[in-house]
């Protein structure tokens, strides 16, 4: 803990359609700092969201941030940088831990390779996938919503 300041966990995402899985996520992302930790949450822009998956989420960046920072374990959310660059997004907020989601497997691969080349002391934990309900993903449940109309 530098400087005596809380610990700080940064955890990312799109977070389009918020549903349980996005909530349980965020709060085992929290408690991988200890107590008393604090969790920033870095939300992706509308730009990366369609570079990296093809198309725009349903909610707009900023309705998402604010979705995210409602959230009872987020103490503080902010938009991703539109160039999706980790490193400077440490640099900016000094993670004492990151958290990672269970489908986050190319961030995770760019995020250990900088820490490693960096050889900053950030621990970088893994969070399991929550259950195998039908709904626990926003693309299942826009399949849903899709089948639903027909």
């Amino acid at each position: 803990m530098a400087g005596g300041r809380k610990k700080r966990v940064l955890a990312s995402g799109v977070f389009d359609l918020v549903h349980l899985g996005h909530v349980l996520f965020l709060q085992d992302a929290k408690k991988a700092g200890g107590r008393g930790a604090e969790l920033l949450v870095v939300v992706a822009r509308d730009s990366t969201v369609k570079r990296l998956k093809g198309s725009l989420p349903i909610l707009p960046e900023a309705t998402r941030r604010g979705l995210v920072e409602a959230l009872k374990p987020v103490d503080k959310s902010v938009l991703g940088s539109e160039m999706f660059d980790v490193s400077g997004i440490i640099k900016q907020y000094k993670p004492d831990v990151i958290a990672l989601g269970h489908d986050q497997d190319p961030v995770a691969e760019i995020v250990e390779r900088y820490i490693k080349m960096e050889k900053l002391p950030i621990k970088v934990v893994r969070i399991r996938k929550f259950g195998k309900e039908e709904l626990n993903s926003s693309t299942k449940i826009k399949r849903r919503i899709v089948h639903s109309t027909r």
